[in-house]
């Protein structure tokens, strides 16, 4: 297999991880980052790496030229102190540079990375594809304003594309989650609200083979699927499972749900215009109160997903990882 493949944002978490399995598996692998000194380990095993901006329409043009399949994972996360205008620059109008540069380059197949998030807090549980949109912050307003655009060419007949929406994602390396098992492990961890809020999460290995036959199953062309581990589970019963990990227990205490969130919001109030990261956020107080359990049947149907690894496992995977990291 020679094929060209394209993968926008080689050097986060998700891109990394796809780059490296598309290699293993035989493709020949274009990736594009906005710091060539960051992806010197991607160009040791193989990749081609493409120096540019998705805010620059000509670049991502050049980046698509002569690919069989687009993957594009590049976004901005979560990041503190990036503003509202930062956040859609890339992940809205970056979008439509890919688009464009993969329409423009005749690809064969585009693979956009949605999230789970443009469903915000769910009321359906557990929720499917279908489930209304309600993104909560700006983050998840502005990948629902990119997976729009690819809906457009979907519809119009311009690309022949797949969306998948990812659970959280966990695995070796991952930092997003490092604080939960940490401040278990030192015993500081408290949980806020009554804890039976639900959870899910992907393994990385196993989102980027569900990404692999988004680009790969026919089945997939044109539709759109949530990509998320074979289980869910409560904050009470996730924190107890790491608790285990790490040979701790879990603190009996529950700290009321609405002051912790006030306090964040006050927070922010305060500190966001001094240029201070604040010391509590209300997004990061929501996740002890906003539902995430999703069904995945529609893609074990339509592609064959079938994630390898339960909660559990990825749990240990990653804290093992960070063991051997020296971050715990």
């Amino acid at each position: 297999m020679h094929q060209q493949a394209v993968v926008t944002g080689g050097t986060g978490y998700t891109g990394n991880a796809l780059v490296r399995k598309l290699l293993k598996q035989g493709y020949e692998v274009r990736t594009s980052v906005r710091d060539k000194s960051r992806a010197q380990d991607l160009a040791d095993l193989g990749a081609e790496i493409f120096e540019g901006d998705l805010r620059d329409e000509k670049a991502m043009a050049e980046l698509c030229q002569g690919a069989h399949t687009v993957y594009h994972i590049a976004a901005h996360y979560r990041k503190e102190n990036v503003t509202r205008q930062e956040m859609f620059d890339i992940n809205h109008l970056g979008t439509i540079n890919v688009l464009k540069g993969a329409e423009k380059a005749g690809v064969e197949r585009y693979v956009h990375s949605s999230t789970v998030g443009v469903h915000g807090d769910i009321k359906e549980i557990p929720a499917t594809e279908e489930t209304p949109f309600n993104p909560g912050d700006t983050y998840q307003e502005s990948k629902l304003a990119g997976e729009r655009e690819v809906w457009k060419y979907i519809d119009e007949g311009r690309l022949q594309a797949t969306i998948y929406r990812p659970a959280g994602i966990l695995g070796p390396g991952e930092e997003r989650f490092l604080k939960l098992p940490k401040s278990i492990k030192m015993g500081t961890f408290l949980m806020i609200g009554d804890g039976e809020t639900l959870f899910h999460t992907v393994d990385i290995d196993d989102l980027t083979d569900g990404v692999i036959l988004c680009g790969t199953r026919d089945e997939g062309i044109g539709k759109v699927y949530i990509l998320a581990g074979p289980d869910d589970a409560t904050l009470n019963d996730m924190t107890e499972m790491i608790a285990e990990i790490v040979g701790r227990k879990v603190p009996p205490v529950h700290v009321p749900y609405t002051p912790v969130y006030y306090a964040g919001w006050a927070s922010e109030l305060i500190f966001k215009p001094l240029g201070i990261d604040p010391p509590i956020h209300r997004r990061r107080v929501d996740f002890f109160e906003k539902n995430r359990s999703f069904d995945i049947s529609k893609a074990r149907n339509d592609l064959g997903f079938a994630p390898k690894y339960n909660m559990r496992e990825s749990w240990a995977r990653a804290i093992e990882s960070y063991e051997e990291l020296g971050w715990m």
